[in-house]
């Protein structure tokens, strides 16, 4: 198959062929009182209806090709060499043997590396997340332990790993900052965050606090975290007629492309990405300098590359979570009434890339009090570049302010979840706009009841089974309602009676497709097998990024206003002779595959009559969907109520979570198969948060200890108790589909609440994750 083949069939054929009929599925359970969306017609019944994946079946059966598995012909595998230092410089390096190794067809150092303009830094041009705006293989400087410095090419993988083995390189040390201690000896920073500075004040809040009738004050602390997706991060590329292909495994592929051509000094479009399946992203399928050398090296070579980071490669390249230090302080009078939120620290950064741990932004809008002190200031170290990891700054900042509110209540002898109902705020407590939609205390009510919070014990350490210490535990979580500009759509509509939809998205597993699908069956008033919808490849219009829980959102509103442009084309083609003629798109809506009158439903017309009579076979129509300007008068935000059971051996401080449920205000669920799906995964998540997940870095010299999936532990099926979600599904009248989103959400809050059951159960309170048996002993 040709180059030009491979990308024509990975752009035509993401989810072809596994259109499914809507499969019957015992109904979730869910809070009553959801409201409908009046923008979009229930005639079929989709929205809200639980629908199989599209692509589940072709993923079951191994048809669905990733990156790494894309054919070329005349292909060469790639392996890297990664440093060993810290910072210095590299003073000699013998690729003799190497480049005398079976099959080895290159070996590129900084020495005979092609010139590369360095990519631009997130935040100030499209690029992708969390790379480093460091120049790759363009000098002999060594930035942190694991940076990249040589790439081999040869005939087979093997050959690839054996030749860099064989790179010999001796180094310049130069002094570095790996340690924390170290890092903030030397000075802190204030945080920025997306251009926007990390800190916040509202009244005396240090005066507030010491004057206080009740009060808490204690550090929190959360470790590094490597992201580590089932997929491991790779692609598939080649240059063809001085345009580069890349087959990625992407979460925004038009801003990837748009940087890697900048690196190249190319045009946007000669650099196509496709992207039709990620396995696994939770921000870090961005691009990172792996994309960068293949290319590169392809170049030299004239022949297609593959590069697949092998597990150890992942953590030496793509950055995670950033470790934080946190203070809590909170007062509250004697009803418990908070007085004062002090939410402070630092969180470490590196030289070459701005991305701190916000852990202060799910305290911006928690809670309602008299006084605010959020702020987060940076340290730098010599390091792997942070990114962004599910939840930035929510997941680890609700366990220092879930932690210090579960401490609060007990010190007050109040029950925690009737203190934070006592402190739900009207509006946002800091920019005094309404909420759109807050309905967390009858998440929390709900929640209550089903999981049986009244059978809490209100004294620590007193219920007991054999050796066991049984323990319940809650906390809140917040994730806000992004709407990020850049949502286009496409839309074909056949003479057959079908429709292509075409939107810049991706799939990372979270049914993606499914819900456009959805989405566009119910505004074409068609069935959902007759609807393709296509997406992942850099040449369809838009730039939606999976992240920030925004791309669903972002996905419905141009599909809708890429409906609303069709129905104008149509009935521009319809004419006069048509039962609708006279009539304005707004008074016309889409239903059973044709166009009808809203007033006077029997006045239609089908897409097919009209196309026909057109004589033409297909009509299109592509729209862009900005965020409207109406968003700014709202503080918008998903929330969660996160319950929580624990089990503790008395004797060897073994932790099990024996029950967990979460009940989420999330506004209207479209999807409720793929959502408890969703919900679920973040859950489990922030189980690994909350008991395991921790990068062990030698602070001699920066290099991360446990570079696998051996040693970086992550919840395993017996670590995985019974998971019950619930919802409010109470739509949220100011976004386009009354949904918010949900992929960030699950995670917030569970460490918080484990972390309070294991208290209650034992007594114990351990602030410092993970909460491992030798902390409990």
């Amino acid at each position: 198959m040709s180059i030009v083949d491979t990308a024509k069939e990975a752009a035509q054929g993401l989810v072809q062929g596994a259109m499914s009929k809507l499969v019957p599925l015992a109904p979730d359970r869910w809070i009553p009182g959801g409201v409908p969306d009046p923008l979009i017609a229930r005639k079929h019944g989709t929205i809200g209806s639980p629908v199989s994946r599209l692509d589940g079946a072709l993923k079951v059966k191994g048809a669905a090709r990733f990156a790494a598995e894309v054919r070329m012909a005349d292909m060469a595998y790639a392996a890297l060499r990664y440093a060993t230092i810290a910072r210095g410089r590299i003073a000699s390096i013998d690729t003799a043997a190497a480049e005398a190794a079976p099959g080895v067809a290159l070996v590129m150092t900084h020495l005979n590396a092609p010139r590369m303009n360095p990519p631009a830094p997130f935040g100030t041009s499209p690029t992708a997340v969390g790379q480093n705006d460091l120049p790759i293989l363009q000098d002999d400087r060594i930035h942190w332990n694991g940076q990249p410095i040589a790439l081999v090419l040869a005939e087979t993988q093997e050959q690839a790993d054996h030749a860099a083995s064989l790179i010999d390189i001796g180094y310049d040390v130069e002094p570095s900052t790996t340690s924390l201690a170290k890092a903030v000896a030397a000075g802190t920073q204030p945080g920025v965050f997306m251009g926007q500075p990390l800190l916040n004040e509202v009244g005396d809040a240090e005066a507030e606090l010491a004057a206080a009738a009740h009060r808490v004050d204690q550090r929190y602390r959360t470790p590094r975290h490597n992201h580590n997706p089932i997929e491991p991060h790779g692609a598939t590329l080649a240059w063809v007629d001085g345009d580069l292909v890349i087959h990625d495994m992407s979460q925004m592929v038009t801003a990837t492309a748009a940087t890697i051509a900048g690196v190249f000094d190319l045009k946007p479009e000669q650099v196509r990405i496709t992207s039709p399946y990620v396995g696994g992203g939770f921000g870090c399928k961005g691009l990172w300098d792996h994309q960068i050398i293949a290319a590169a090296g392809a170049r030299m070579i004239d022949r297609p590359v593959r590069i697949n980071l092998s597990r150890e490669g992942v953590y030496r390249i793509v950055g995670g979570r950033t470790l934080t230090e946190q203070r809590v302080a909170i007062g509250a009078e004697s009803d418990g009434r908070f007085t004062a939120i002090l939410h402070t620290g630092i969180a470490a950064m590196t030289p070459h890339n701005n991305m701190p741990e916000p852990f202060i932004l799910g305290t911006r809008a928690g809670y309602a009090a008299d006084s605010f002190k959020l702020s987060v200031e940076t340290v730098t170290m010599n390091m792997l570049a942070n990114t962004f990891m599910r939840a930035p700054g929510e997941a680890v900042g609700t366990f220092g302010l879930e932690s210090a509110i579960d401490e609060l209540a007990v010190e007050m002898g109040i029950d925690p979840v009737e203190l934070r109902m006592r402190n739900e705020p009207e509006q946002d407590p800091l920019s005094g706009l309404p909420f759109s939609s807050r309905h967390i205390g009858e998440a929390y009510r709900a929640g209550a009841e089903a999981f049986g919070w009244s059978e809490r014990a209100a004294t620590p350490g007193t219920r007991r089974e054999g050796e066991w210490l049984v323990g319940m535990g809650c906390a809140t979580g917040t994730y806000p309602y992004y709407r990020m500009p850049g949502a286009a759509a496409r839309i074909t509509l056949t003479r057959a009676g079908t429709a292509i939809v075409e939107v810049a998205a991706h799939e990372m597993g979270m049914g993606t497709s499914t819900t456009t699908a959805m989405v566009a069956a119910e505004r074409l008033g068609l069935p959902m097998d007759k609807v393709e919808v296509r997406y992942g490849d850099s040449i369809i219009p838009g730039a939606i990024m999976a992240g920030g829980s925004q791309q669903t959102a972002a996905i419905g509103a141009a599909v809708i206003a890429a409906h609303n442009a069709l129905v104008g084309e149509l009935l521009k083609l319809a004419g006069n002779d048509s039962p609708l003629a006279g009539l304005s798109a707004d008074e016309v809506g889409s239903e059973d595959g044709a166009l009808v009158k809203l007033a006077d439903p029997a006045a239609r017309e089908s897409f097919v009559s009209i196309l026909s009579r057109a004589q033409r076979d297909e009509i299109i129509a592509a729209e862009e969907a900005s965020p409207p300007l109406e968003l700014m008068h709202w503080s918008m935000h998903s929330h969660s109520a996160i319950f929580c059971e624990v089990r503790v051996n008395a004797v060897t401080g073994e932790t099990r979570v024996s029950r967990i449920l979460g009940s989420f205000d999330c506004g209207r669920i479209l999807n409720p198969k793929t959502a408890r799906s969703q919900f679920r995964g973040g859950i489990i998540m922030g189980l690994g948060m909350a008991l395991m997940e921790e990068t062990q870095v030698d602070d001699r010299n920066g290099r991360i200890m446990n570079p696998s999936l051996a040693e970086y532990h992550l919840p395993v099926h017996l670590d995985v108790p019974e998971i019950d979600v619930i919802w409010t599904d109470i739509a949220d009248p100011h976004t386009p589909m009354g949904a918010h989103g949900i992929g960030e959400i699950g995670i917030t809050g569970v460490a918080a609440a484990v972390a309070n059951a294991i208290y209650n159960a034992t007594g114990k309170r351990v602030r410092d994750l993970p909460i491992t048996l030798d902390k409990l002993l």
